[in-house]
């Protein structure tokens, strides 16, 4: 399994985003050791990248909480919790959701 955070150093966010995503791999009894950070400094780099907003969070290259037709390009990213309320990151509970998704399609295919 690929985790990938992608941030801009424009927001402030990623690190808690970070901490959250840590939280939810190990929470699955995965290695919160093993996720990418990379940043986004330019806005060619975004649109090459498909980079929507900081934090972005992909799991086998699938964003986490699908950012409809948001264009790319360096900005802070806002995200929907389960609650309905808004926040600068994912709801915990979609990441865990993710990453299961993710393990159980790794189990499903031919290796």
């Amino acid at each position: 399994m690929h985790v990938e955070l992608l941030f801009w150093e424009g927001c402030p966010s990623h690190p808690r985003a970070l901490a959250d995503l840590r939280a939810a791999l190990a929470a699955e009894g995965l290695d919160p050791g093993e996720v990418a950070v990379r940043e986004v400094t330019t806005e060619e780099q975004a649109a090459r990248e498909g980079f929507v907003g900081s934090p972005t969070i992909r799991i086998d290259g699938v964003d986490v909480q699908d950012p409809g037709a948001e264009p790319a390009g360096l900005a802070c990213r806002v995200f929907r919790r389960r609650d309905g309320r808004i926040s600068p990151t994912p709801d915990p509970a979609d990441l865990r959701e993710a990453i299961r998704a993710a393990s159980s399609a790794m189990e499903r295919s031919p290796r």
